[in-house]
């Protein structure tokens, strides 16, 4: 079936069939070769009808638009193809009626549409990228007659086409950008209605309950796991079931995710009593030191890796000033002291990944040439790249207190002459701080996407 799409009016704000278009032709300049991308599908629970949430792959997301499952589109000079079957009559019955095949390809600008069925003998050299569920890479793999292997596997063709994607996605165009200023906003709202909900609030739940309600009543989800605990030190902590006490911290992790898969990340961490102790006041004023300064110098040109470095540097300067180190800041960066308090990367590229593109591996964070360091201050570093206008990042720069670390012995061992630990426990209802937003890199500087939050 051919689709006859109309042209855009002139001074029209680009649709998103025209912004598609614009991406595949991005692509088409890049690689010569077919492309053909799965949507996935949903995954059984616990038996067949019983499925998760389904989430479309993220590269079939950034070229077709829309959450469509069990398709594919085929990608060939700038012309797309969309393959997919219509619902059936016992799909409308027990999930009511949805869009066409040939309204669906309307929507987004397909040149062509076809049942699922006729791919198979359009895949012939074509390019592709395993898509996560198990179902699915067993299709790509028998209608490509090919084994595939994982994206940060990826070899010949299939690896060109990585590093054509991974290029296309490390800047955003204007409808990724309006996108994920609409999940930036929405995460404001939840974590206000965070901060508001702990007053009355029994448990870590109840808030997450309040922050999880404003994403869906938005018509949006959770871009990944909320992490919202008294346990701040457990860096990706989903669990939710302890009371909140007087004198304790809570670091809410939550970020809402469009219907078309544009992420937020942000965390907040606030007094359950509403009210810092001294001791908690101290150190949060240095992680919040440590963010600013980073936001701040975000522009084009800057290597990630020195945002980074910055963030480590100021909070060994602030821990130095509390007596908690000993030494010049810069000294305990060099022997990674810092690494004992702050021991993840300062952020990281956000986009319809919240860690964008992390399936490829190191590719898309990492320089080419550039490889991970064995270093305990920079071996979780996600992103290793100088900023470029229209990247988004995260700054979230924090304070732990991780008993797997400080009670290392050989840790303690190597750092006994930089660690005052009698003074350090006198930091003891301090048990993680972490503070983070979303920033967009400008021609000339940054916008923070989500300045609107209230900082406790």
């Amino acid at each position: 079936m051919q689709i006859q799409s109309d042209k855009p009016k002139v001074g029209d704000r680009p649709s998103l069939a025209d912004s598609l278009r614009q991406r595949r032709q991005r692509l088409a300049a890049l690689v010569g070769f077919p492309v053909v991308l799965w949507s996935g599908r949903s995954s059984s629970r616990n038996f067949p009808a019983n499925v998760f949430p389904f989430r479309a792959s993220s590269h079939f997301l950034y070229f077709a638009g829309l959450p469509l499952e069990n398709a594919a589109i085929r990608l060939e000079g700038g012309r797309l193809e969309l393959f997919m079957d219509d619902g059936t009559p016992e799909s409308a019955l027990w999930h009511g009626e949805t869009a066409s095949r040939s309204e669906i390809a309307e929507q987004i600008g397909a040149d062509a549409a076809y049942p699922l069925a006729m791919l198979k003998p359009r895949t012939e050299e074509a390019a592709t990228i395993a898509v996560q569920d198990a179902a699915t890479r067993l299709q790509q793999s028998h209608w490509l007659d090919r084994m595939l292997s994982p994206a940060n596997q990826s070899q010949g063709i299939d690896l060109k086409l990585v590093k054509a994607i991974a290029t296309l996605r490390l800047t955003h165009d204007e409808a990724a950008l309006a996108e994920m200023r609409q999940s930036a906003a929405v995460t404001v709202q939840a974590h206000q209605a965070g901060m508001a909900a702990i007053a009355n609030a029994a448990t870590e739940a109840e808030v997450r309950a309040a922050m999880e309600g404003v994403i869906m009543a938005n018509g949006m989800t959770c871009a990944y796991a909320s992490i919202v605990t008294v346990q701040g030190e457990v860096l990706h902590n989903n669990h939710y079931h302890h009371a909140l006490k007087p004198g304790d911290l809570l670091l809410a992790d939550v970020g809402a995710e469009t219907a078309s898969g544009w992420a937020a990340d942000v965390t907040r961490t606030w007094p359950v009593s509403g009210k810092f102790s001294q001791t908690q006041r101290d150190l949060y004023d240095v992680v919040l030191a440590a963010h600013d300064a980073c936001i701040e110098q975000v522009r084009p040109g800057v290597e990630y890796r020195e945002i980074h470095l910055l963030a480590a540097k100021v909070i060994a300067a602030g821990l130095v000033d509390l007596g908690i180190l000993r030494g010049q800041a810069e000294d305990l960066v060099d022997m990674d002291a810092h690494a004992l308090f702050f021991p993840h990367g300062v952020g990281h590229l956000l986009g319809l990944d919240v860690h964008d593109m992390e399936d490829f591996g190191d590719l898309a964070g990492y320089e080419a040439g550039r490889v991970r360091s064995d270093r305990f201050g920079l071996g979780y570093l996600r992103l290793d790249r100088p900023l470029r206008p229209g990247m988004a990042v995260t700054i979230e720069p924090g304070f732990y207190q991780v008993p797997a670390i400080l009670n290392d012995p050989e840790r303690r061992e190597k750092y006994r002459q930089v660690v005052n630990w009698e003074r350090l426990a006198e930091f003891a209802d301090v048990r993680g701080i972490r503070i983070e937003d979303d920033v967009l890199v400008t021609e000339t500087g940054h916008e923070v996407l989500t300045a609107a939050s209230q900082l406790p």
